[in-house]
């Protein structure tokens, strides 16, 4: 949500602001994705992350353990 309403946006007020974020959200519930097809995302990339030894955050395995 940041991305879309918030983030480079010069709104004056929060009264002016609140119907930007009514149109996105309208928007992103009209455009979601099915539960599965997330989940199926989420896996592979788990998977890559697995197979790179990468951790969330971006550090390695190794300088973790």
């Amino acid at each position: 949500m940041r991305k879309f309403t918030i983030a480079n946006s010069d709104h004056a007020n929060h009264t002016v602001q609140t119907p930007a974020l009514h149109v996105y959200l309208r928007w992103r519930n009209a455009n979601a994705r099915h539960p599965d097809v997330l989940a199926a995302q989420r896996r592979d990339r788990a998977r890559i992350r697995s197979e790179k030894g990468i951790r969330w955050g971006g550090r390695p395995l190794s300088a973790v353990a």
